[in-house]
């Protein structure tokens, strides 16, 4: 009945209509903007979603040629949405707003500065008629507040500026001990945090104390901040995303040494992340081996393909949304029960950008015709497609490491620290298991352990600790 009122509805004539103000950008929306519709319960202001476990509807048009002013029509005909059908939308009462992607840089559509947005509307749908959502609001640009302590260190990348063409930022957040005093007395050690998915330096702005010691030595503290418009850029270098690594690694971590009195030495930059922040810092300790001086990586996101969330990439007719048996394959989990399955999450990122599985999408691939990322698996069925998971080879750390330790096993000894718990959120134990496998086997000086615990249990007081001292270790 809902369905057959729906279709009704909903026939092949306006549905939403977006409109924003006459000049509000200067060139039409092209391939790479789009226009989204988001649904929201209560009195949230739904763009600033997805929730990943539970989702609301969303809608999503790429009106390419459109000038600001004019009128932007989502129908069933035009969108990509979320479900994948109107129809399916439950019935009921929804806060909608509208947000214009001008794509300029930011991670998720809704917080971007510069895009444009509608207020909140209340409405019921299935709607009567049409809706008019007006995007006269701008997001604006975020602010950090340095203190004496904490302050932000923001260049201009060359090489990033370069790749996107438009003027691009490194940014990060530099947190100094209680030892530090302008401009006189010791150099200090450095650790490099990067922050795990959706995690950035602006977490650590108005910090007013002084950074921690660290295993009982004072350290330098960076937060680095790894948004792009995709998604965590990992700090890889990538044919989508563009040279991330190189442009850390020659801009923005120069810049901060030669600011702060930083040792700058290998020995004197260690690497610190967890979850999405923790693959990066161990990707940026294997590529980059004879920079940094050790990486302490916690529930890092895969490090081996061949079990990439319990999916093997490399396997003949592997599907991302079912297992070999052909049930749903589970994406998330608490305990023993599965928080969501890899389809309806996958579903979730399609009318959008800047989320998880688009993420790995634009780091490990290569850009379609269009300019936008192949996907790994049809984002409609969940193959596999082989040549592509040719290319994420690139980005295989555990292929990596089993094929050139010989030559990287010098500059990495003693260097890698990996930390899992046995019963990860997002089944991530298993590629950390294949590492502590294969380093073993290869007799590597190298520390790959997995203690009971989810995501972010695992990050007990006593592992903490450990790390600490561990890093304090590392440091003459």
């Amino acid at each position: 009945m809902v369905s057959a009122l729906a279709l009704v509805l909903f026939p092949p004539a306006p549905v939403i209509n977006v409109v924003t103000p006459v000049g509000a950008f200067p060139q039409k929306l092209g391939r790479h903007n789009r226009v989204v519709v988001y649904f929201g319960r209560g009195d949230e202001e739904p763009r600033f979603g997805p929730d990943w476990f539970n989702p609301k509807p969303t809608l999503s048009v790429r009106p390419s040629g459109v000038k600001a002013g004019q009128t932007i029509t989502l129908t069933e005909a035009n969108i990509t949405s979320f479900p994948r059908k109107l129809a399916d939308i439950e019935p009921g009462e929804y806060n909608v707003q509208a947000v214009v992607d001008l794509n300029l840089g930011g991670r998720t559509i809704g917080a971007s500065p510069g895009n444009l947005y509608s207020k909140p509307v209340r409405i019921n749908f299935p709607l009567a008629k049409p809706l008019t959502l007006r995007c006269n609001q701008r997001v604006p640009e975020p602010t950090f507040r340095s203190t004496p302590r904490t302050q932000e260190v923001a260049v201009v990348s060359s090489l990033l500026t370069r790749f996107y063409g438009r003027r691009t930022m490194l940014r990060a957040a530099v947190n100094l001990p209680g030892a530090y005093a302008q401009n006189i007395g010791p150099k200090f050690p450095v650790i490099y945090e990067v922050p795990g998915f959706g995690g950035n330096h602006y977490s650590w702005s108005n910090k007013k104390t002084a950074a921690d010691p660290v295993g009982g030595k004072p350290f330098i503290r960076v937060v680095l901040n790894p948004d792009c418009p995709t998604g965590h850029s990992v700090f890889a270098d990538s044919a989508v995303n563009g040279p991330w690594g190189e442009a850390l690694t020659t801009e923005l971590i120069p810049a901060i040494e030669r600011r702060f009195r930083a040792l700058g030495t290998p020995q004197g930059r260690l690497l610190r992340g967890h979850s999405s922040g923790g693959w990066s810092t161990l990707w940026l300790q294997v590529n980059y081996p004879s920079f940094f001086g050790g990486t302490w990586s916690t529930s890092p996101d895969p490090v081996d393909f061949r079990d990439f969330q319990r999916m093997n990439i490399y396997r003949p007719n592997e599907n991302a949304f079912v297992d070999s048996e052909g049930k749903p394959r589970p994406l998330a989990r608490q305990g023993d029960s599965v928080l969501v399955n890899y389809q309806p999450f996958n579903d979730m990122e399609r009318p959008i950008r800047g989320e998880q599985l688009g993420s790995f999408h634009a780091v490990f691939g290569v850009k379609d015709k269009n300019g936008d990322p192949i996907p790994l698996w049809n984002p409609l069925t969940g193959a596999i497609d082989a040549a592509v998971a040719e290319q994420w080879k690139k980005y295989d750390i555990g292929l990596i490491l089993r094929r050139d330790w010989p030559k990287l096993e010098r500059r990495l000894s003693g260097k890698i620290h990996v930390y899992m718990g046995t019963e990860d959120t997002f089944y991530l134990e298993g590629a950390t298991r294949l590492l502590q496998s294969d380093l073993r086997r290869m007799k590597a000086k190298a520390t790959v352990e997995l203690f009971p615990g989810d995501h972010g249990s695992v990050m007990t007081p006593e592992l903490i600790s450990r790390i600490e001292r561990e890093m304090a270790a590392a440091v003459p």
